[in-house]
């Protein structure tokens, strides 16, 4: 009783003195999130993991401003949120809400002082953005022209090497043929708009991609079809060294496995092949190349994968981070769990990781959705020979 009392007499203060609307910075989020077994999270030696922020609800995709705000969208809540770290001890210590009654506004993507952010259907900038998160400024319209449907219809945005920004759209159904190019695909355009191109085709839902630090070429996940039971077909990550390659979809997946509804249309030999398949239904999301001097040197350039996590399946699958490693020639070598935990023998799951972002000091940040959180994962040498 004391503790509600509490609470009442918090929230009546606060609204008296910010008022209901005006003022945009956020208190900190009045949701009760019981405690995570973060402990039971399993890593390599010498990891560790820990919470970032917490009470960030549906914490998706992630971007670094210029001046340290770590952005951050969603899909279910319709916000996006800023999030501060002031006293630089990686934990959060304001939030603010940017943006409120958004279309899925999943991909979040920061370039010169401004925040893009990425609708179904429109891709808005915040300009100046750091120097204003406690009332934001009007966004600009910088392209309102993507498809409106809402079937894989949430977008992972991030601007390339070549300074465009990459948008996907992913196929507004399970599995079917559009005559609309730009359905399962990765598209780009410039910075104000302008110019949308196809860059990827065959592509059913991409959410997470990534450019290799050494040949500055595009790494991408994309999700496999539903409803060919528990173990077809795979995942996948793909490379897609140049514009204009085809990956498959509708017609082949994995690589080698004809669709049962489209695949006698075009065989398999007609499309580029996965890089490395991943499992079947991990529903693999965002990803990058590890590039810091914190982990083991033999992480350096290694892909992290968040695996979202199975909805379809018998037994789940997923809910972990894993890493593929490549050789020299961009060939993968090894497809391995990283981070397990959020899926433990109980069945009952309690997290989902989302999106991966590499801090200055080398340590990940991995947002979790259903766990309302954002984990950061550090490591330090045990000492033994």
């Amino acid at each position: 009783m004391k503790l509600c009392t509490a609470t009442a007499l918090f929230i009546a203060l606060y609204i008296f003195l910010f008022g209901t609307s005006g003022c945009n910075v956020s208190p900190p989020p009045l949701i009760k999130t019981a405690k995570k077994p973060i402990d039971s999270i399993n890593m390599p030696e010498g990891f560790t993991i820990s919470f970032y922020a917490k009470n960030i609800p549906n914490a998706r995709s992630m971007c670094m401003g210029d001046n340290g705000t770590l952005f951050v969208g969603t899909r279910n809540e319709g916000n996006v949120y800023a999030i501060k770290d002031t006293n630089a001890d990686f934990e959060a210590d304001s939030v603010y809400t940017i943006a409120t009654g958004l279309n899925m506004p999943n991909g979040v993507a920061f370039k010169d002082g401004a925040l893009y952010v990425a609708e179904v259907s429109k891709i808005w900038r915040y300009d100046n953005i750091e120097a204003n998160l406690r009332k934001p400024p009007k966004p600009v319209l910088v392209n309102g022209s993507f498809p409106t449907n809402e079937h894989h219809g949430w977008k992972y945005i991030a601007f390339g090497p070549d300074g465009k920004l990459y948008v996907p759209v992913g196929a507004p159904c399970n599995i079917c043929e559009e005559k609309d190019e730009r359905f399962a695909s990765i598209m780009r355009i410039n910075p104000d708009g302008t110019n949308p191109e196809v860059f990827a085709h065959g592509v059913r839902n991409s959410v997470g991609f990534a450019w290799h630090p050494n040949t500055r070429e595009l790494w991408f996940t994309d999700n496999g079809r539903d409803w060919l039971g528990d173990d077809l077909p795979p995942c996948e990550l793909n490379y897609a060294p140049k514009a204009g390659m085809h990956f498959g979809y509708p017609y082949c997946h994995g690589g080698t496995i004809t669709d049962p509804e489209f695949g006698k249309k075009q065989p398999c030999s007609d499309f580029t092949p996965p890089a490395q398949n991943l499992g079947a239904h991990v529903a693999p999301l965002g990803m990058l190349f590890y590039t810091g001097n914190m982990f083991p040197p033999e992480y350096k350039n290694r892909i992290f994968i968040a695996e979202h996590g199975s909805w379809n399946r018998s037994s789940k699958v997923g809910y972990r981070i894993t890493t593929v490693t490549l050789d020299q020639n961009g060939n993968a070598l090894a497809y391995q769990p990283f981070a397990q935990g959020w899926l433990p023998a109980s069945g009952k799951v309690w997290g989902r990781p989302v999106a991966l972002l590499q801090l200055p000091d080398g340590s990940l940040l991995v947002s979790d959705d259903y766990a309302n959180a954002i984990y950061r994962i550090t490591y330090q040498a045990t000492g033994k020979p």
